[in-house]
């Protein structure tokens, strides 16, 4: 599997390069700034992109600028974004979209090799790797009195909290110590309560629960 990552910062840039390769990863190219992504996105094709909120030359939103436009060419494009802190306005940019294989993570996450490691082939493979706080930001925002989280029952919303951060029916269960049929009439309540159509596909369904939090405020 082919990765492209761009951190600015060499001893995490090249921890990384050594975490990935470790794991099986090649690393089709390992840059720092933002016009050195968007050169390697389009030469390298790769199978996932991993990349830093904030790259040279403006260290602002550089490096999410890239990966959005790289996506706006290649629809699809799975992408991995690492930030210092939960900036929600990344996570709805990112998402926007509505296609799978997107992630945001914190970069202490980064430090958990397995969880890093994980995050980035379920994002390769198509699926969802959302950080804990930024779910858990995004459905504070949406659960006033008249918003429609306040129908879900605390039950459901920690469900559909694990749900968002790309979690199966089968881990989800593990966690909360349940049956999967149990997390399967949960899954459904949500569906039901939040007005989306219910769907086998966990991505498409993760995603649409994001979309659904993160748009109409």
């Amino acid at each position: 599997m082919r990765v492209v990552l761009a951190e600015d910062l060499f001893l995490l840039r090249d921890g990384l390069v050594r975490l990935l390769q470790a794991h099986g990863f090649e690393i089709a190219a390992a840059v720092a700034s933002g016009p050195e992504l968007t050169r390697a996105l389009a030469e390298e094709e790769p199978d996932v992109a991993v990349i830093d909120v904030r790259l040279p030359p403006s260290q602002t939103d550089e490096g999410l600028q890239c990966a959005l436009e790289a996506r706006r060419r290649r629809p699809g494009l799975p992408v991995l974004v690492l930030s210092q802190h939960v900036e929600q306005l990344y996570a709805r940019e990112l998402l926007a979209d509505g296609s799978g294989g997107v992630g945001y993570l914190l970069k202490d996450r980064v430090f958990d090799a397995e969880q890093f490691v994980d995050a980035v082939r379920r994002v390769a493979s198509g699926g969802t790797a959302m950080d804990p706080q930024v779910i858990q930001q995004l459905l504070a925002r949406r659960s006033g009195k008249d918003r429609p989280l306040a129908r879900l029952t605390p039950r459901e919303l920690e469900v559909l909290e694990l749900m968002a951060q790309g979690r199966t029916n089968a881990a989800i269960a593990a966690r909360l110590v349940v049956t999967e049929r149990a997390i399967a009439k949960h899954t459904a309540n949500i569906f039901a309560k939040l007005g989306l159509e219910v769907s086998d596909d966990d991505n498409r369904r993760v995603l649409a629960v994001l979309a659904y939090l993160d748009h109409g405020r």
